[in-house]
């Protein structure tokens, strides 16, 4: 994995805990809109809003850079839409990472390992 791809992975990864907790609180807000006279829907839904576009732009990135199947595209992008799946999106997306560079430090050993046998 490049470091443009490992970027925009932790990136996506960066803003979807975020934007599911915005997603939540503008859920509250809009019960108490509604329960009582408090009424803070106008700005948590502006930064619900900013986050969900951040994070759209973020999985298309990602998308394109790391080349995943439409069903893994599509699996990330519904995460968005769900109350509580930022949290389940950074959970697997920290995984993938991980995963990614536990290869290439593998790969890199590997490529060392065979360049000292060579010599």
């Amino acid at each position: 994995m490049d470091i443009k791809t490992a970027s925009a992975l932790r990136r996506l990864r960066l803003v979807s805990a975020p934007e599911a907790v915005s997603f939540l609180l503008l859920l509250v807000c809009s019960v108490l809109k509604r329960t009582t006279d408090f009424n803070a829907v106008p700005v948590m839904g502006y930064v619900h809003a900013f986050l969900f576009v951040l994070y759209a732009i973020f999985w298309a990135d990602a998308w394109n850079r790391t080349k995943w199947p439409l069903k893994t595209a599509a699996l990330y992008f519904v995460l968005s839409v769900l109350p509580t799946g930022g949290f389940f999106a950074e959970r697997k997306l920290r995984r993938e990472t991980e995963d990614a560079v536990d290869a290439a430090i593998a790969s890199r050993a590997r490529q060392e390992q065979d360049g000292v046998a060579k010599a």
